[in-house]
């Protein structure tokens, strides 16, 4: 049944490849991007089918229009992939406020605007899917990304804790987490990277250099894969609140979570001293 699916960040990488399922599995789409002119061959390929319009998830009135525009065309908003996200490496230290506050804004605090947008129309219309890109990066860490872990694991909590409270209104709520891509945010030349002190040359610097080796580049997955995720997650009956996007990001997910079982359990009598 052909639905109507909401995107955003849907000019590169991940968000186009999304749109570009949605469009062959037959739905409508409303892409979002912060430069309509990056969808327009999509546009003139599907005039009928697709609708583009300019959105900064960080702004709230742009929310507002974005929906009204999206409402005014179809009518109905039955899946929300809010994949908008920013990026940034440095250390703790020495990373600028400005790039960590830009990087939650967006990638957190955008996840939060873009589900309290479409929330009123979903719960009018009996229920919807709201799937909100997080990252593998939300159960592991990485020196050098403190920032961009913490920004999508603040994602997928809230998708957790949101989940709950719309279920019972027919609004199931997903939070996808994707390992490497070959996307934007991997290639060399455009992640935003902060200058840090020499101190940190063996671990930040270590994290920045193999994200430029030949081999890294190589590992990096297509998004068009993640895509096929993404789809196959907005028709699930049941689907789970956090799910790992990718053999990688099973991989490292499932051994994060064995190794913070060992570490609860080897802590265990310290932690019930309390």
């Amino acid at each position: 049944m052909s639905q109507v699916w909401f995107i955003t960040g849907s000019s590169v990488g991940l968000g186009r490849a999304i749109v570009e399922a949605a469009l062959t599995a037959g739905h409508r789409v409303v892409a979002t991007a912060r430069s309509e002119a990056a969808l327009a061959d999509l546009a003139t390929q599907h005039p009928e089918q697709l609708l583009v319009t300019s959105l900064n998830v960080a702004s709230e009135s742009a929310w507002s229009a974005a929906i009204d525009t999206a409402m005014g065309r179809f009518g109905r908003i039955d899946v929300l992939v809010n994949n908008a996200g920013y990026g940034g490496l440095g250390s703790a230290e020495d990373i600028p406020m400005s790039l960590v506050r830009d990087q939650f804004e967006t990638n957190f605090f955008g996840a939060v605007l873009a589900a309290r947008a479409v929330i009123p129309a979903m719960r009018a219309q009996g229920g919807g899917r709201i799937l909100l890109i997080s990252s593998i990066g939300s159960r592991i860490a990485t020196a050098g990304t403190s920032a961009y872990y913490a920004s999508k694991a603040a994602v997928s909590a809230f998708a957790e804790s949101l989940a709950l409270e719309v279920g019972p209104l027919g609004i199931k709520v997903t939070a996808i987490e994707p390992g490497a891509m070959r996307t934007r945010f991997a290639e060399a030349g455009s992640m935003k990277i902060a200058p840090f002190d020499h101190a940190y040359d063996a671990t930040v610097g270590a994290t920045v250099a193999m994200l430029r080796t030949p081999e890294y580049q190589a590992a990096l997955r297509d998004p068009a894969g993640h895509a096929a995720v993404v789809l196959a997650a907005a028709d699930l009956d049941d689907p789970p609140t956090r799910l790992l996007a990718g053999a990688d990001s099973y991989d490292y997910g499932a051994a994060a979570l064995t190794a913070r079982a060992e570490a609860d359990q080897h802590w265990s009598a310290l932690s019930r001293i309390a």
